[in-house]
């Protein structure tokens, strides 16, 4: 259901979809090329007194950062015009399917459900697609690049980024797998407070006839304070996902410069290449991170 919708909404906008792609494959290779560049400086211009290299390779990282820099946010811009568009869109026939309900179709989905499907499930899939613009291009190329120029550049100690990928993929599966359920609790916790909520404000004359206005207000406690448990919830494991990450980015960071020193000593792999492929890791880890997030966020 939700590639249907992305698909019949978004991709309406494929002028859009195709420049996010074109813009988006640009910023990672020049993002994947920057360390290469940087271990040059430090190998053939830091190490040789070669101050004309330096300056020659340091105005090819300036360029190469600009375009970075230009591509990333034409990227953006396209990708909200389009995420955003679809799902006016989207809120746009909704609004007028659910208009066109019997009175029986309204009794069997809710008026609050139905409230929460136009507003809050549409802006939560416009979101997806803002985030998806940016991330599916962006995440595989960065994660399966990085590993491939950092075996390039120091193949000795590539080893780690073997070790190191699967557990933070394992790791990041498992707290997500804990996460979805505590998400689909909040979607309907959000539909019991919009039903409490909408009964009080159509009922408000009976309820102050009646002088009901403490019971009210104890249902309406009873139904918040539910969306905030689940929200917490989730909220916890969304908290223990970024230390989780930081953890194994640090150990194998450690691994990296500990095995790397090693390696330089003996001369198998070069300062400059070690210190490339310190930011390889923390580009891998980051892809497999922005990879984890959208799919908790689908």
């Amino acid at each position: 259901m939700l590639i249907r919708l992305l698909r019949t909404y978004v991709l309406r906008y494929r002028g859009h979809v195709i420049a996010v792609v074109c813009f988006q494959l640009v910023a990672t290779i020049a993002m994947l090329y920057l360390p290469t560049l940087n271990a040059d400086i430090i190998d053939y211009g830091v190490a040789r007194g070669d101050t004309g290299y330096i300056l020659s390779t340091g105005g090819w990282m300036l360029l190469i950062s600009f375009a970075q820099i230009i591509c990333s946010v034409a990227a953006m811009y396209f990708g909200s015009q389009a995420a955003l568009g679809g799902g006016r869109d989207m809120r746009h026939d909704l609004l007028h399917r659910v208009n066109g309900f019997s009175t029986r179709e309204v009794g069997r989905f809710g008026a609050p459900s139905l409230i929460t499907r136009t507003t809050n499930d549409v802006q939560q899939v416009q979101l997806l697609a803002v985030m998806a613009m940016s991330i599916v291009v962006t995440a595989p190329i960065m994660g399966i690049g990085g590993i491939i120029m950092g075996i390039k550049v120091a193949a000795p100690i590539s080893w780690v980024l073997v070790v190191a990928v699967p557990i933070l993929g394992i790791v990041m599966g498992l707290i997500i797998a804990r996460m979805v359920p505590g998400f689909r609790a909040m979607q309907s916790r959000i539909d019991d407070v919009n039903r409490v909520m909408r009964e009080q404000i159509t009922g408000i004359r009976v309820v102050r006839a009646f002088v009901r206005e403490r019971h009210e207000a104890e249902r309406f406690e009873v139904a918040n304070t539910s969306l905030a448990d689940a929200t917490l919830r989730v909220g916890r494991m969304m908290a223990l996902m970024f230390p989780m990450v930081m953890l194994i980015t640090n150990v194998t960071l450690v691994a990296v410069l500990w095995f790397g020193s090693h390696a330089v000593s003996d001369g198998t792999v070069e300062i400059g290449a070690l210190t490339a492929m310190i930011t390889y890791v923390m580009q891998i880890m980051m892809s497999v991170m922005m990879a984890s997030f959208l799919t908790m966020m689908a």
